[in-house]
């Protein structure tokens, strides 16, 4: 049989191709045909330009049947290459590579693959893909010095959408094909997700697991130990956190109540040495000096000073502005105590410790460091001035502001705790000095007939009269609500004038001024003290010294108001 019917006979049996002998004698027979050659050391192709009988050059296409997972998609020229392919001789060597069966029987029987193609297949078919439309697909690799890869991808026209499309079904069979392997090598039912409501830090996974495998400290690296050392301080102080976080939240809420806005508040500024009793830390600083004094105060600082003279003054005064929040939550003309000291800044911690153990309402502090704190008084816009230091308070009265000496008594005395009495002189108190000028100038009968002369004449004011007037408007605002007889103030008058000669004057002043006064107390000479420990006031003002005296011996907390002729006698 020729060689011609060979060829033909071999061409015409589907799914053929030739055999290495069959191309090897071709090659030898026609050695000056050009077409595509096979390598014999490999089953990679080198292309080599074809040519047809008329001497043109023929593109090497790509076969239908090529179309798999381990081949890229088609030119985009591949109808006219069709065309070209068919018009070629049919004993050209590109005729005598491709099969003219169709595309049908080349799926019903795939063409038998090289041992390393099948490699490559299987490599390629177990390579996940990501992402398959986020990004357009990837185009193969082109082959060194291909005409036909240079003309497909040299210009800058678009793919082809059936390429795009062809290569997308090629990457999806990839994809479902490396997912079926990665089912069998690690099953789902072993490796279950953790939904993201079931999300845990990583102390809370830690704990699951335990820190039972002790690690040698001599293994590890100094990073190593770092890393493992901060990881354990960041547990305990997520630990601790924890802790506090759980033990605020058990504790019941006491807000702290805002001190009210000065410009309506009624302010008293207390010192030091009258909230609490000094009395040992006054002694260093006269017999060792102030350095000693300041060295005492620091070392002492945790311990608590105790209750001074004005200490009871003041936890009435929050008494009454508590009541006051109870039946006006907005109000705020309440009482506002300020301490006010020349003590120096170091001793205000032992002073803050000492009024939060006792749960005094101050929030207002002056420390002035040795200086008088007069001149911070009227910055305060201070209504009243409560100190121990006598000299201090003469100052202050000179500069018009109601003050007083705090002098404890001898005795122990219970008070009320639920109401705030407040007791007063009358001259040189409440009113002014006129009478007592009179009284001491020309004696007291003389004092009788001036006051019977002027008894529709009001007296003149005194320095306490404005202190007065704020107990008098807060009053008022517990007779609005009904609580005249549950008012937790209540006022005194104790005077030493005598209510037939001299006493209608009095009370004729007071209602000319609009204020009232709960209880009067004419005693025509009398002592004072048997009277006020019936009364058992918080504090008792008056400006004579041997009346104070004498309150002071039966126990009664009383304030000296250094004002009048009564002083320039003593």
């Amino acid at each position: 049989m020729s060689q011609t019917s060979l060829k033909q006979k071999k061409k015409n049996e589907p799914g053929m191709r030739y055999s290495k002998e069959s191309l090897d004698a071709e090659k030898r027979k026609d050695p000056d045909k050009t077409g595509a050659r096979l390598s014999t050391q490999g089953s990679q192709e080198i292309p080599v330009p074809n040519t047809d009988s008329r001497g043109y050059i023929v593109r090497n296409q790509w076969s239908r049947t090529s179309r798999s997972p381990s081949t890229g998609a088609p030119s985009v020229d591949e109808p006219r290459s069709r065309n070209s392919a068919a018009k070629q001789a049919p004993t050209s060597t590109t005729t005598s590579r491709t099969s003219s069966t169709s595309p049908s029987q080349h799926e019903a029987s795939p063409p038998p693959q090289t041992p390393e193609k099948l490699s490559v297949l299987q490599t390629q078919q177990t390579r996940p893909t990501t992402q398959l439309d986020s990004q357009p697909p990837t185009p193969p690799e082109p082959e060194p010095n291909s005409r036909r890869t240079s003309k497909m991808y040299g210009g800058n026209e678009p793919w082809n959408l059936r390429e795009t499309r062809d290569t997308k079904e090629v990457q999806l069979r990839d994809y479902a094909h490396s997912c079926d392997s990665r089912d069998l090598i690690m099953p789902k039912s072993q490796y279950p997700r953790t939904p993201p409501t079931e999300w845990k830090s990583y102390v809370q996974r830690r704990m699951q697991y335990g820190t039972s495998v002790d690690v040698d400290q001599e293994c590890l690296s100094e990073a190593q130990q770092r890393q493992r050392q901060q990881m354990e301080e960041d547990e305990v102080d997520e630990a601790y956190w924890t802790s506090v976080s759980m033990l605020y939240e058990k504790i019941p809420s006491c807000a702290r109540p805002r001190p009210p806005k000065p410009k309506h508040a009624i302010t008293i500024a207390v010192s030091s040495r009258a909230l609490f009793n000094m009395v040992d830390d006054r002694r260093i600083y006269e017999e060792e000096g102030l350095e000693k004094y300041m060295e005492y105060q620091l070392t002492n600082e945790n311990v608590i000073l105790t209750p001074g003279p004005a200490f009871r003054f003041v936890k009435a005064l929050q008494h009454v502005n508590s009541r006051l929040r109870d039946l006006y939550p907005d109000e705020q003309d309440l009482f506002d105590i300020v301490l006010m000291t020349n003590n120096h800044a170091q001793v205000g911690v032992r002073l803050i410790n000492s009024v939060n153990h006792y749960g005094l309402l101050i929030d207002r502090f002056c420390l002035t460091g040795g200086k008088s704190p007069i001149g911070y008084l009227k910055a305060y816009l201070t209504n009243l001035y409560l100190s121990a230091d006598s000299e201090k308070v003469q100052e202050a009265i000179k500069e018009g502001i109601a003050s007083a000496t705090m002098f404890a008594g001898a005795k122990d005395m219970a008070y009320c705790d639920t109401q705030l009495r407040v007791a007063f002189d009358g001259d040189a108190v409440l009113f002014s000095d006129e009478s007592e000028h009179i009284a001491k100038e020309h004696g007291l009968d003389k004092f009788f007939q001036h006051e019977t002369l002027f008894e529709n004449k009001p007296l003149a004011q005194g320095p306490l009269k404005g202190f007065l007037e704020d107990l008098g408007k807060l009053q008022k605002k517990f007779y609005a609500k009904d609580e005249r007889l549950l008012c937790p103030i209540r006022t005194y008058l104790v005077t030493a004038r005598s209510a037939a000669s001299s006493g209608a004057r009095v009370l004729k002043t007071l209602r000319r001024w609009g204020l009232e006064i709960d209880e009067a107390l004419f005693l025509a000479g009398a002592p004072k003290g048997p009277i006020l420990v019936k009364i058992r006031p918080h504090i008792f003002f008056d400006d004579q010294m041997f009346h104070i005296e004498s309150a002071q011996k039966f126990g009664t907390i009383t304030a000296h108001v250094p004002y009048g002729i009564a002083q320039k006698r003593n």
